[in-house]
């Protein structure tokens, strides 16, 4: 198993919250586990979905995120997961160009969990439907945290660029 542990830093500084966790990967299984600490109240989350399902422009909201490139490809994708329950994956031939819902997945198996001192974010799915196993992974690792006043921040293993902006290859530092 290849396993990193991780710690996401804010674009701007936010000293009253802490996210870190760890990803592995076993063959053709991804794990991914976000663990966000610190004022929780002042993060904005939506409720809990009755149905979980996918959904566009979870980034809009408190979201957590990942990127998947293929070593020595332009392609690469996007998962995006909700507290809510909600998800979705896309694909991209290339930087910000041609994406197109993964139609690999019909569903993402991850749960949320509120601790009284942190929430836990956690998945674990199949790559095997995009990706051999022997195909090294440049993985990206972020976080959309909004704030009650409407503010979004934005978390990355790094920050590569003028501002924001978790498809930045040079931004997927985790090998796997």
């Amino acid at each position: 198993m290849n396993e990193r542990k991780f710690a996401l830093q804010p674009w701007a500084p936010r000293p009253d919250l802490k996210i870190t966790g760890k990803i592995a990967r076993r063959a053709e299984t991804i794990t991914i586990h976000y663990e966000l600490r610190g004022d929780l109240a002042a993060v904005a989350v939506p409720p809990p979905a009755d149905v979980p399902a996918r959904r566009q422009g979870l980034w809009e909201e408190t979201c957590f995120e990942f990127f998947l490139g293929a070593k020595n490809s332009p392609q690469y994708w996007e998962f995006n997961l909700s507290p809510a329950g909600h998800w979705n994956v896309y694909r991209f031939a290339d930087y910000r160009r041609g994406m197109a819902e993964e139609a690999a997945f019909a569903s993402l198996p991850f749960s949320f969990q509120r601790q009284p001192d942190s929430w836990l974010l956690t998945l674990e799915g199949d790559l095997a439907k995009i990706v051999p196993a022997d195909q090294t992974l440049e993985v990206g690792i972020s976080a959309v945290i909004k704030l009650p006043e409407g503010e979004a921040t934005y978390w990355a293993l790094s920050h590569p660029g003028p501002q924001p902006d978790f498809h930045r290859r040079d931004g997927f530092n985790v090998a796997l």
